[in-house]
């Protein structure tokens, strides 16, 4: 090991203290970063949807660009989801040579998915527009939308997938303010954009671009300046075929998920739009967004508690585990039955926030019910995979994120429309199904896989000052 352990308690050590107050000091600021980062898109859909005459088309138009933007956002999540763990894991284990080799092979790697992405991008937006469930009365708005975002994709992809790096050292409060920076800038860009210099669904989109440079100028300001715990030197920024293995393998399960959601919108937009036409559409980007809003809180917890879980784990302290289990479990739980109560009692509320038309409101309304009927059942899931995700257990988070959303999801989306003539309601439907039983099998296999096994293994002695602590 390069570094002891002994007499270490920076900012990134969360091998002493509460783990739930380790868990929420790390989870506070990193869940207002992601609902701040939320806000990116958030935003241009508010002001997008109330464009005179075209807003719910302009607003249909962006909602079908969000699958293709969740793949790119899904590339970011293998690099940094698959990097800071193993990051997290070295640090606990004193080894800070490995967590800078970690961090540089995950920059690097992020940088030529950056430059594939935007490159196939580009030779393909427009057919793949079309597969989205792009029409002829929606094509120009997701047009203009998604070619100028395309040209933002290493911005995009440096802040998203760079930040869990800054959190990784104890610096959730900077890993929130590169976020909320670009917030910042995204909504004072956005009405200029779009409404004084008349550009319309582009200039939304320029707006973000712009914004997520800045954060992408932020965060990198944070890892490369030499008071950072571990920064990323220029000297590690090269791949090494083991240790890209591995990240990739931990980061597939954050991939994956982030894929296969994209996939899933995909299905979701093209059967709703040939069973109910473009208005279920409209519904659907309306419920994406509120989506999005809900999980940002749950993400923040689940991943403000990914890296104390890892560097306990990686520092031998398994009791520590067990609370940060628990901890995360209860708190999830609690969030969720909140959210679900307040989107069965007040979709109204939700939907008049981007568009207040009264065929949109009926609708959506009614689709509100159905889709968030069993939201309370994905802390569950949450909780599974990040357990699994922080002990680096690819295979176990990868296969729960495909039974959800693959196995689960992608049949029903087909099946129920024609059971009992549920047409449109059948597609919303798939989803509490899908949260029910998807989140259960989840989380009883964390607790029989891991949470009980755990109860058997002694913690590693912690001393103050012995230079030969386990780890």
């Amino acid at each position: 090991m390069n570094k002891n352990l002994s007499g270490r308690r920076d900012r990134g050590d969360f091998a002493s203290g509460s783990v739930s107050g380790n868990i929420l000091r790390m989870a506070g600021p990193m869940t207002v970063a992601q609902i701040i980062n939320v806000l990116y898109n958030l935003v241009d859909r508010m002001y997008i949807g109330r464009l005179a005459d075209t807003g719910r088309l302009a607003l249909t138009g962006i909602g079908i660009c969000m699958p293709a933007i969740s793949i790119i956002m899904a590339f970011a999540n293998l690099c940094g989801m698959g990097g800071a763990p193993l990051f997290s894991q070295a640090r606990g284990r004193g080894d800070d040579r490995e967590a800078g080799a970690v961090l540089g092979n995950s920059f690097c790697l992020l940088l030529i998915f950056a430059a594939v992405l935007t490159a196939v991008g580009y030779a393909i937006c427009s057919p793949l527009l079309s597969w989205l469930g792009a029409d002829a009365s929606t094509y120009p708005f997701a047009w203009e939308y998604f070619s100028v975002y395309l040209g933002g994709t290493a911005a995009v992809m440096i802040s998203l997938g760079m930040n869990p790096f800054v959190n990784a050292q104890g610096s959730a409060g900077y890993g929130m303010m590169t976020v909320a920076l670009g917030a910042i800038v995204n909504i004072a860009l956005d009405p200029i954009f779009i409404f004084v210099f008349r550009m319309g669904v582009r200039g939304a989109a320029v707006a973000t671009v712009l914004s997520q440079a800045v954060s992408a100028v932020w965060v990198l300001r944070y890892l490369t300046r030499a008071s950072t715990p571990v920064p990323l030197r220029a000297s590690n920024i090269r791949l090494t075929g083991k240790r890209t293995g591995r990240i990739m393998a931990l980061g597939a399960s954050g991939f994956t998920l982030s894929f296969t959601n994209s996939l899933v919108q995909m299905l979701y937009n093209t059967q709703l739009r040939d069973l109910g036409g473009t208005m279920y559409v409209s519904v659907m980007t309306i419920i994406n967004s509120v989506r999005e809003i809900i999980f940002a809180g749950l993400n923040g917890l689940t991943n403000g508690a990914t890296p104390v879980i890892a560097y306990n784990y990686g520092a031998a302290l398994y009791s520590r585990v067990r609370q940060a289990i628990r901890f995360i479990t209860l708190a999830g739980l609690a969030y969720c039955v909140t959210a679900w109560i307040l989107v069965q009692l007040f979709p109204g509320f939700f939907i008049r926030i981007f568009n207040s038309d009264p065929e949109l409101l009926r609708l959506g309304v009614h689709g509100f019910r159905l889709y968030f009927a069993a939201i309370f059942a994905m802390c569950f899931q949450l909780t599974g995979q990040t357990v699994s995700h922080a002990l680096g257990k690819a295979g176990t988070a990868i296969f729960f994120s495909l039974l959800r959303k693959v196995i689960l999801v992608t049949p029903l989306i087909f099946i129920l429309p024609h059971v009992f003539g549920l047409g449109a309601d059948g597609v919303l439907l798939s989803e509490p199904i899908s949260n029910i039983v998807g989140g259960s099998a989840c989380w009883l296999t964390m607790y029989c896989t891991v949470y009980r096994p755990l109860r058997t293994r002694p913690d590693a002695p912690v001393r103050s000052s012995s230079p030969d602590r386990a780890g």
